[in-house]
């Protein structure tokens, strides 16, 4: 049976004639000056077709030369350096060195492993699952390496057919080598090239996600949904997890795990409960645990049955076989489509059944995610799944999730670097269980700093067991910790301009939203001990908090490389030198996120949560420095119409630009307001005096706010801010009011803060300071803020 065209994956494997050399057993392609295809094939065949990893091979033509040696060759581009013996491939026979490398640390040997020493060779990509991992847990290889080079292999994935299926492959070895040096972004985006874009992913994914794995009707979910709306609790998609269909069924048909008819003793009318879910601007995904098949109870059993030739009246079980290409299509059209028109948005695949299909090599996991997320495309839909990552090239079916995480400091402490690395093989949409999912403990901190984390994540989806101690509702916890909770989901939707824009910049760019900080800075110093850190789009800079407060200091603390320059914190103000590591100390309701000078980070104001394009903007800036920022905005369709509005910081003058908007539709038909209302937000400013008509100033943050007024979006316009200094930190300001929540001796107290405002340099108060014996929790915080700058 043909797989319908929608399910039929676009590819171009052909690269130009130009770039291959090849022998009897060998072909090399030359992709680029620093990626190269190697392939040995013993009896002289070789793969010309895509194959599950790699789509695109019809590269540009390269400039390169050939000079035989023997049997072999010597290949030269502008970047490296190939000789080849014409044997099968071996470390003493395929040998890549760099142009102007820094050692023998850089020549590359086919399957040669060095002794890693002081820094890690690869620097890890990501993993199938967290299922249960509490700490770390071992990364695949990725692209990036501090030698300068990594491979590929793909010797092991299946070619696609130009049908859309799956057969197997011909050769013996096919290995892409990527030669980037320390060029990760450049390696990123050749990596993209060969596989695939990152989709745009639909604007309500950026949101915030609510999640639990509990039983719930039709009234005590829509209770919920009130309760969030009651406390201002902003969401954007409704996880129903599996207990939205029949889960204890007559023990003749098996076990309840996998289903696809609605528990209508839970949801008597499910269709208006969808209704209501959207109409408070709300999509919905459900769970789906496919292993066991369509069994007879199932309400669209006897369609499919006889879709594939099954008599109903036999009850026969209809088994689960992604790896059979006449079950696929029928499987969708007659039991996910039907949900689909009812409502049901997108679908969470729950696969944890083994890596084994009938035909042979097939990951389960791959197909599913791989004909889901096609088929998710249909009538014009910005396509969209939740599902384990299946390996290299899983970037083309977001989102990720991740698995049942465990409630631990040790599960939260992993999780930044876990999704920041997955950078490294381009998988960039992580979602993981936001507060953790099982086992573990309750700890009012950890599940605020992991609010936090989430606040600061690709996808921010809150989600827990059915346990009745593991809630995540805010209210649910103390004054304090409610409140932080409920600021991190209502910032995260006023983050939804940036957040946007940093989506279409994966898709176009190849730029994920989470980096490690060697991308930008790639020593020593954030290859080895800056790996929770990272760079969340092209403004800011992440630090997460990820062990318990001090019980003296109240605070938490992080570690972390600043690259060159100053940073500004977005939520204190606070200024910091680059190039340097820093070590950076908050409160419960404090979480380390620096912008560069001139960074400029568009928000929705105070109280506008909508996922829509807003109607006003927030324009915080981080100045010292000029900046430009260009946000994207589109109507969210498959084929989008989009505009542009670039935005510019010039330090000197004070004024920030808005440019007219450029749109790529008809006119009259750009997604956004004709215009906008404007406020210009300054971080780490001196107050002015007097304050301008109209502006108010945060004494704790040292921001300033200037009401910009409405601005035509089609014409652009501007606001001044003349005169804005930028501020000194007002370190004893700042370490008052430290002392002032520190649980510490009071006749400490006053010995630390009559030194600090008895004297009028920072090298005087600490060398004061290095008398006075404290513990190292609170002399931290203080020297933070007097070494800021």
């Amino acid at each position: 049976m043909p797989l319908p065209p929608p399910l039929v994956q676009h590819t171009s494997p052909p690269p130009p004639a130009s770039s291959v050399v090849r022998g009897d057993t060998w072909r090399i392609t030359v992709l680029t000056d620093r990626l190269l295809r190697l392939e040995y094939s013993a009896d002289g065949r070789f793969e010309d077709r895509a194959t599950q990893v790699v789509l695109h091979r019809d590269f540009p033509p390269v400039d390169f030369r050939v000079i035989e040696k023997g049997e072999g060759l010597q290949l030269h581009t502008d970047a490296l350096t190939l000789e080849y013996d014409g044997r099968p491939f071996s470390p003493g026979g395929l040998v890549m060195t760099p142009v102007g490398g820094e050692g023998y640390r850089q020549v590359w040997r086919y399957g040669e492993q060095l002794h890693e020493w002081i820094l890690p060779n690869n620097l890890g990509g990501t993993a199938r699952t967290l299922d249960t991992v509490d700490g770390a847990c071992e990364l695949e290889p990725g692209l990036m390496s501090t030698t300068g080079s990594a491979a590929l292999d793909d010797s092991g994935s299946l070619a696609l057919t130009e049908d859309g299926w799956v057969d197997q492959r011909v050769g013996d070895v096919d290995v892409y080598l990527f030669a980037h040096q320390r060029d990760f972004p450049a390696a990123l985006r050749d990596f993209y090239r060969l596989t695939g874009p990152t989709p745009m992913l639909p604007r309500y994914a950026l949101g915030n996600w609510w999640s639990r794995y509990y039983p719930y009707s039709q009234e005590s979910y829509k209770a919920l949904m009130n309760r969030f709306a009651a406390e201002e609790l902003p969401f954007s998609v409704a996880v129903l997890d599996m207990d939205w269909h029949w889960v204890d069924i007559d023990p003749r048909f098996g076990a309840g795990w996998t289903g696809y008819s609605w528990n209508t003793d839970l949801f008597p009318d499910h269709v208006a409960l969808l209704t209501d879910l959207h109409s408070r601007g709300l999509r919905v995904t459900l769970n789906d645990h496919p292993a066991a098949g369509v069994r007879a109870y199932e309400d669209r059993y006897p369609e499919l049955a006889r879709r594939l030739g099954i008599d109903p009246a036999t009850e026969e079980p209809i088994p689960f076989d992604i790896g059979d290409r006449d079950f696929v299509a029928p499987y969708f059209e007659e039991i996910h489509h039907p949900l689909e028109d009812e409502g049901v948005d997108f679908w969470w695949i729950d696969w944890q059944q083994g890596k084994h299909t009938r035909t042979p090599g097939l990951d389960p996991l791959w197909a599913l995610n791989h004909f889901h997320f096609l088929d998710s495309a249909r009538e014009g839909r910005r396509p969209l799944t939740l599902s384990r990552y299946a390996g290299p090239g899983s970037h083309r079916y977001p989102v990720g999730f991740s698995g049942d995480s465990v409630i631990s400091w040790d599960s939260l402490d992993f999780q930044p670097r876990f999704t920041a690395t997955a950078a490294n093989i381009g998988y960039g949409w992580w979602s993981h269980d936001i507060g953790g999912h099982l086992w573990g403990y309750r700890d009012q901190d950890l599940q605020s700093r992991w609010y936090q984390l989430g606040l600061f994540s690709p996808i921010n989806r809150l989600h827990s067991s059915r346990g009745e101690f593991t809630r995540k509702e805010p209210w649910t916890f103390d004054a304090i910790h409610e409140r932080v909770m409920g600021d991190c989901l209502r910032f995260r939707h006023r983050l939804l301009p940036y957040l946007y824009t940093m989506n279409e910049r994966a898709h176009s760019q190849g730029e994920p939203l989470c980096r490690p900080l060697y991308y930008e800075d790639p020593r020593a110093e954030t290859a080895l001990r800056s790996l929770n850190s990272f760079l969340f789009g092209t403004q800011l800079l992440v630090a997460p908090i990820t062990r318990p407060l001090d019980p003296h200091s109240r605070q938490g603390a992080v570690t972390t490389w600043l690259p060159e320059g100053t940073w500004t914190d977005i939520f204190t103000g606070v200024r910091y030198s680059g190039g340097r590591e820093v070590r950076l100390h908050r409160p419960i309701d404090g979480y380390p996120v620096l912008g560069r000078a001139g960074a400029i980070v568009p928000l929705q104001p105070e109280g506008a949560y909508g996922i829509e394009n807003p109607d006003a903007l927030e324009l915080r800036v981080c100045p010292g420095a000029d900046g430009e920022f260009v946000l994207y905005e589109d109507d969210d369709a498959l084929e989008p119409v989009s505009v542009r509005t670039r935005f510019r910081w010039d330090d000197a003058a004070g004024v920030l630009t808005v440019a007219a908007a450029e749109a790529d539709g008809p006119a009259g038909q750009a997604p956004v307001p004709a215009s906008r209302r404007y406020t210009l937000a300054l971080v780490g400013v001196e107050r002015p005096e007097p304050l301008p008509a109209g502006a108010s100033y945060a004494e704790e943050s040292a921001t300033l706010r200037l009401d910009g007024g409405t601005i035509a979006t089609d014409a652009g316009g501007a606001i001044a801010a003349p005169g804005v200094r930028v501020a000194s930190n007002d370190v004893v300001a700042r370490i008052k009011r430290f002392l002032l929540q520190a649980e510490i001796g009071l006749i400490l107290k006053e010995r630390i803060w009559s030194i600090v405002a008895g004297r009028d340099t920072e090298r005087a108060r600490l060398q004061a300071l290095e008398a006075v014996e404290m513990d190292a929790e609170i002399r931290g915080p203080l020297a933070e803020l007097m070494l800021a700058l």
